[in-house]
């Protein structure tokens, strides 16, 4: 997760998916790490330059394979890391 100080849509997502994140299969599978926006290129290789906060890149050998840019809203975040999980990676949803 890409953030910066003073991003209200960060802080609701704190608020919103942050303690539930590690819970589901989701979170099992991409554990979440933070990074300041100012900090991206000495931390990771963005396929493109981070802009806007939150930006949630999925990384693998600090390399990036897909982002979700924004935060849409509790409703919308969990099927959209779905999908980017299925899309990118070999991630499979399990219902139990």
């Amino acid at each position: 997760m890409v953030e910066q100080p003073g991003c209200s849509y960060c802080e609701r997502w704190d608020e919103e998916i942050a303690p539930a994140y590690p819970k589901p299969a989701e979170g099992r599978f991409a554990p979440l790490s933070r990074v300041d926006i100012r900090k991206v290129d000495e931390t990771l290789t963005p396929a493109r330059a981070v802009v806007f906060t939150p930006t949630f890149l999925l990384v693998e050998d600090g390399r990036e394979l897909g982002r979700l840019e924004g935060y849409p809203g509790e409703e919308f975040f969990w099927p959209l890391l779905t999908e980017l999980l299925r899309d990118k990676t070999d991630f499979e949803e399990r219902t139990e």
